[in-house]
């Protein structure tokens, strides 16, 4: 099975107001409301693509409540954490005027020791095949959350997929967790360098594999597309070109989909390929909508022929 873990999930709110002025009350189209966070996000992606995950989060107050009965309503098998604070929210306005998108983040309040243990040990007891953690970390939770996570997944023989960023990317050093999916600018840092050229980017991954970070490395390049490289293996792929609508979510896609192929036992090929087309799908919807599968499978058959 696949678990997906979010330590810092939130309510997605999204609206249209005809135009930004500051000042002036803005009148807004009715609000959405979706569950969000890393992990949940890749359970909800993963849900389209006809594959179970059970999503493992803490919640907490109205927001933590409302979560739960979304993902009921969305029919997402959860298990939740109850937690002594309120989970977070998040919104992105859009405006209508101009297309342009507003997101809005805002971070996690700090919460008791208690709830992070139930969460390492909720891992434990349901022993996936597979572990994807995914998103950021309230305020107050130790960088190395997620490090220890990669030792606990281990410790159950389940495979750790981590995509995470700045301090809790770095402390993955040395924990060889199974996949990260860093960004260049990540690997500059992580790497202590100012800039890494497109054709430097197999070598400074194939250092992080020996630094003990991932046994998989998969570098996300924008619009430029993303590459993978494991100790024997290298792929570039190149998105096709589509009218984008909304980024929101597209890490998330890729991430799922890339965990969909790994449970399907796929190549290393095919999962990049199908986790960029997951990845590119999610820029065709507006909001904070996800990717359509028939979008995905388009766009992943369109991939593996050229």
């Amino acid at each position: 099975m696949i678990l997906t873990v979010t330590i810092n999930p939130c309510i997605d709110k999204s609206s249209v107001v005809n135009q930004l002025i500051p000042e002036h009350k803005l009148r807004c189209q009715e609000i959405i409301y979706e569950p969000g966070g890393g992990g949940i996000n890749v359970s909800k992606a993963l849900q389209k693509l006809a594959i179970s995950s059970t999503a493992l989060f803490t919640a907490g107050g109205h927001n933590g409540n409302m979560l739960c009965e979304l993902l009921q309503q969305a029919s997402i098998p959860f298990h939740a954490i109850s937690t002594n604070v309120e989970t977070r929210e998040n919104w992105v306005m859009v405006e209508e005027k101009t297309n342009q998108q507003y997101r809005f983040t805002f971070p996690g309040s700090a919460m008791n020791p208690q709830s992070l243990l139930s969460v390492v040990n909720q891992v434990k007891s349901f022993s996936p095949e597979f572990v994807v953690a995914s998103g950021s970390i309230p305020l107050g939770v130790a960088d190395s959350f997620y490090a220890d996570l990669v030792t606990i997944s281990k410790s159950v023989g389940a495979k750790c997929i981590i995509d995470t960023s700045g301090k809790s990317l770095a402390a993955l050093r040395n924990k060889g967790a199974f996949l990260i999916k860093p960004n260049v600018k990540e690997l500059c840092a992580l790497l202590n360098v100012e800039e890494i050229k497109p054709a430097e980017i197999d070598d400074a991954a194939l250092q992080l594999i020996a630094d003990g970070y991932a046994e998989i490395i998969v570098v996300s390049m924008g619009a430029e597309g993303a590459c993978l490289v494991s100790k024997d293996e290298k792929y570039f792929v190149s998105p096709p070109p589509v009218i984008k609508r909304s980024t929101v979510g597209a890490g998330d896609s890729m991430v799922a989909g890339m965990a969909y192929m790994l449970h399907q036992k796929k190549s290393l090929k095919e999962v990049l390929a199908f986790g960029v087309a997951c990845g590119t799908a999610a820029t065709m919807n507006p909001g904070t909508q996800l990717f359509k599968k028939e979008d995905a499978i388009q766009l992943f058959n369109t991939l593996m022929s050229a």
